[in-house]
């Protein structure tokens, strides 16, 4: 073990271990074992990362915007000129092909920090002149120190999702990876110390939620904390941070519905749907679990829906030719398989997939599955409730628009909604009647960074991105200003 790569804890500008001393292994998901350490950390290291991030508040806050929007930049450049080495270290940690590393998550997370580096610059403030001699403003300050948790399936996208937003803002942040996947957070922060990153405005510390992102929930010092995850730690994280009454963002699970009607284009449907179904394994809060096909056309679409996922290569990550990586950890793969089980003693048909392989080669070990579909899941039963997170979907016939928005609708989640029609006036009804943050027709994981994004019911509270971010970052203060 003392041979393999060490993630450490980044505090105050250094890199430095963990002050236990312990270590948990790092698995590569697609060969099974182990390939580096990461940092165990304890309440002790995140207040050590609390105090750096206090003592370098001040700075930071008195920061010229345009400074700290050109050292966003800077990072940016950085991340763009190491694209290649942010990737494989991604798909490493994840299992995920490099290929889509390379196409999705690190321009997405250079996309991230030029956003909010432009953001920030042009971030107004509302001005209400209430009469002659009265003048009502509002100053937005940064909050302080916060906290940033981000999951194993997008590490780097959805980490700089967090912590741009909250540095163009003003604020010092204490991050916290998945435990699962650290490899990307530890490469950035290097780039952020290299591109001229004050000492404690960015802290990363590695551990488990209950060892280290509880303790960061729970310091009197963070003022808001900002998670990505399950919907179970969420609810912890919202009953243990509401008594200290926190800012806080949750972006929980999802059992995202498809619709696909009648008058759609078929051909963009079937392929846009093969790809919100299984992208990145199915391991992303948006993709579309359960897909509602109109039954003129369910027949036809089955047919061919199936087709296309059988041919979808399931193999080595780093091979150009995969489509399907590996499932990021033994227990999450023994887990997608036993929902297996479950579709098919609640009467689910599976059309194709669901099996275990071993790709030839140094994946022989790796965690891999091939793409399931599913057929005749009742709308209640568990499998068509509960979120699976991996490569498996449902398909389900509907004979009329109103069927498919009430069985659309009919699970505790709400994160997210796809929806195929030619008609305008089809599209304009039936997306306004979806329970999801987000709705997108004849499209899927378009996403314009100016708008807001979140879930409503079990999928989380609060929204991200944009302007949204930024006011989530900042405290609001009126000045009601009489003059003579």
């Amino acid at each position: 073990m003392s041979e393999r790569e060490r993630f450490l804890n980044f505090i105050g500008g250094r890199f430095i271990p963990p002050q236990g001393g312990d270590y948990l292994p790092v698995y590569e998901p697609a060969t099974g074992q182990v390939y580096a350490e990461v940092a165990a950390s304890s309440r002790d290291d995140v207040l050590a990362a609390c105090a750096a991030a206090e003592a370098a508040f001040p700075a930071w806050r008195d920061c010229p915007i345009e400074q700290r929007a050109a050292l966003l930049q800077t990072i940016a450049d950085k991340i763009e000129t190491h694209l290649e080495d942010l990737a494989y270290a991604e798909s490493q940690d994840t299992g995920k092909p490099v290929t889509l590393a390379r196409r999705v998550d690190i321009p997405r997370a250079v996309a991230n920090f030029r956003f909010f580096a432009a953001g920030v610059q042009h971030f107004a403030s509302e001005c209400h002149p209430t009469s002659a001699d009265v003048l009502n403003y509002t100053l937005r300050s940064p909050l302080g120190v916060v906290g940033c948790i981000s999951p194993w399936n997008l590490p780097l996208y959805l980490f700089t999702w967090k912590i741009a937003p909250a540095l163009a803002a003003g604020n010092c942040v204490i991050g916290k990876p998945s435990e699962l996947t650290p490899a990307t957070a530890t490469r950035l922060a290097q780039l952020c110390w290299e591109a001229g990153l004050p000492p404690g405005v960015l802290n990363i510390v590695h551990g488990t939620g209950t060892d280290a992102g509880e303790p960061i929930c729970t310091h009197p010092a963070v003022r808001a904390v900002s998670f990505t995850g399950g919907t179970k730690t969420g609810a912890r994280i919202a009953s243990v941070t509401a008594p200290l009454f926190k800012k806080l963002s949750l972006e929980l699970g999802g059992k995202n519905p498809v619709l696909i009607l009648d008058d759609c284009d078929l051909e963009m449907a079937l392929a846009t749907t093969v790809r919100s179904a299984f992208a990145n394994q199915g391991e992303i809060c948006l993709c579309g679990s359960r897909v509602f096909v109109h039954d003129r056309i369910y027949d036809r679409f089955k047919a061919e829906f199936v087709a296309r996922v059988q041919k979808l290569v399931v193999g080595d990550p780093r091979d150009a030719r995969t489509d399907q990586g590996a499932l990021i950890s033994e227990s999450h793969w023994a887990k997608v398989q036993s929902y297996l089980a479950l579709a098919r003693a609640e009467g689910g048909t599976i059309l194709c997939g669901g099996e275990v392989v071993s790709p030839p080669g140094r994946c022989a070990g790796g965690w891999f599955l091939t793409p399931a579909v599913i057929e005749g899941l009742p709308d209640h039963c568990r499998t068509s409730q509960e979120e699976i997170f991996g490569p498996v979907v449902a398909l389900y016939r509907f004979h009329h628009d109103d069927e498919a928005v009430q069985r659309a609708n009919a699970t505790p989640y709400g994160l997210a909604a796809v929806l195929w029609t030619r008609s305008l006036d089809r599209a304009h009804r039936i997306a306004a009647q979806l329970q999801a943050g987000i709705v997108w027709v004849n499209c899927w994981m378009v996403r314009d960074l100016r708008t807001p994004f979140g879930g409503v019911k079990q999928s989380g509270v609060g929204r991200e991105g944009g302007w949204e971010a930024l006011r989530f970052f900042t405290e609001p203060k009126n000045v009601c200003l009489q003059f003579s």
